[in-house]
């Protein structure tokens, strides 16, 4: 059974978080579920920019709505949590899309080298990147367990695979970064534990790929339509697997 059939206990739609959703993979995840019919909460943490998201995607149809949330807070989270209830007693998927690169110097293609990173530079990637999923799945669990298969879509990247960074001409293997990759990594193997600990909901890793957004400066070689295809394959498969790192094309190497 495909998720966007609905559940079978219930007659309400199915329903997503997103985090990160007013641009990008989020946005675009957003709208892709919301075609299928779902009831996608729109997580954004720029209240103007999310609501005009969450705007334009409901006048094309989708039943979407704009939630406050900035992964990195417990206030903000809890909030969210709360403003999700006032719409539905259940959360079918949860999408941990928020993320950042980190900081750049220099030329836009100039990130900071190994050498040149301090600890400070790392505390806002992990911030968002590692704990803001820790943050967001901790609070939005309750919701998730009241629904028939619960299931969590962590947004990951191929830069955090340990095996594509030490293989030689894989498409990370050049890669010297301490900031992104790290956090990748760190999400991955999260993302495994929650797997390992919490059996009845399952938990995958979308590798959206090189896609074009704003995070790459829109150099990426894949549209964010094309980017989004590993995410709404996770999300929409029921039943299906957990503990799964995948692209569009298949699964990734750890």
């Amino acid at each position: 059974m495909n998720a966007s059939q609905g559940n079978s206990n219930h007659t309400s739609p199915t329903t997503a978080l997103i985090t990160g959703a007013n641009k990008g993979l989020g946005y675009e995840t957003a709208r892709r579920l919301g075609e299928l019919g779902w009831r996608v909460f729109l997580g954004a943490r720029d209240e103007a920019r999310g609501k005009e998201a969450a705007a334009r995607l409901a006048a094309q149809g989708a039943d979407v709505i704009f939630v406050p949330l900035d992964v990195t807070f417990d206030d903000s989270v809890a909030a969210a949590v709360e403003a999700v209830k006032e719409h539905t007693d259940r959360l079918d998927v949860l999408v941990n899309n928020a993320g950042i690169t980190g900081e750049e110097v220099g030329p836009l293609d100039k990130v900071i080298t190994p050498e040149e990173t301090l600890p400070q530079h790392l505390v806002p990637v992990f911030r968002v990147n590692v704990l803001g999923p820790v943050r967001v799945t901790h609070a939005f669990l309750p919701l998730l367990r009241a629904a028939d298969d619960p299931r969590v879509v962590m947004v990951s990247s191929g830069a955090g695979s340990l095996t594509g960074a030490t293989t030689a001409g894989s498409d990370h293997s050049g890669s010297a970064h301490l900031m992104y990759p790290t956090s990748k990594a760190a999400l991955n193997m999260l993302t495994v534990q929650y797997a390992n600990g919490i059996p009845d909901v399952r938990f995958n890793l979308a590798d959206p790929g090189f896609t074009a957004t704003d995070l790459n400066h829109h150099q990426g070689t894949q549209t964010v339509t094309e980017g989004t295809d590993a995410i709404v394959e996770l999300a929409t498969t029921s039943p299906g697997p957990t503990r799964q790192y995948r692209n569009r094309n298949g699964n990734v190497p750890w």
